[in-house]
């Protein structure tokens, strides 16, 4: 297992981004809307090393819209990388991973760092990882289907992104009727039962 300068993570959204200001924050990953404004919060925020991505949370092209894309999920590992080179003996980190509401793309983002810095862990561990971080993650499953690629994981990742979704939809069935009025019915056609 690759050792990561990173012992505490933390996935939220916009909104909850005060709350974590004095939470001894080193890394942020900020996913946001193209056009979106800046971030004011990380304002108060102690010394840190940020990176924004900006795309849509979407899984089919929409108009005016900018698809996750391999590229961005590419520029997620090498966020990831520059974690691991920047690790230190004996110091810890604190790695904050946000898009807007901390549901969909902040957790895909995070599972799929989870993914890369731990190669010997199972998928199935790595989702019940991620659900101990946030529970009511519902990772975006075009940029898991790119990380499944990218980590040469040979579709297990999105085999246990199925099973995920099905145990989410188990213990949060509102999630069925949420996803379709999102537009993201696929997704919960891919639901595996838990």
């Amino acid at each position: 297992m690759k050792t990561l300068a990173i012992s505490s993570r933390t996935i939220c959204g916009i909104e909850e981004l005060p709350a974590h200001s004095k939470a001894g924050v080193t890394h942020v990953l900020s996913i946001i809307d193209p056009g979106h404004p800046d971030i004011h919060h990380f304002e108060a925020y102690s010394q840190h090393l940020r990176t924004t991505l900006r795309f849509h949370d979407i899984i089919d092209p929409q108009p005016r819209q900018v698809m996750p894309a391999k590229e961005h999920v590419a520029a997620i590992l090498g966020f990831g990388d520059s974690l691991d080179k920047g690790a230190v003996a004996g110091t810890a980190g604190h790695l904050l991973v946000h898009c807007h509401m901390g549901i969909s793309r902040s957790t895909a983002a995070m599972v799929t760092l989870m993914a890369q810095g731990d190669p010997e862990a199972g998928e199935d561990e790595l989702f019940e990882r991620l659900r101990q971080i946030r529970g009511k993650a519902w990772p975006n499953s075009v940029m898991i289907g790119f990380a499944d690629e990218k980590l040469g994981r040979g579709g297990r990742l999105v085999e246990a992104l199925r099973r995920h979704y099905g145990h989410q939809l188990k213990h949060k069935p509102e999630y069925a009727e949420w996803m379709r009025e999102l537009g993201r019915g696929r997704e919960v056609e891919m639901a595996l039962p838990a």
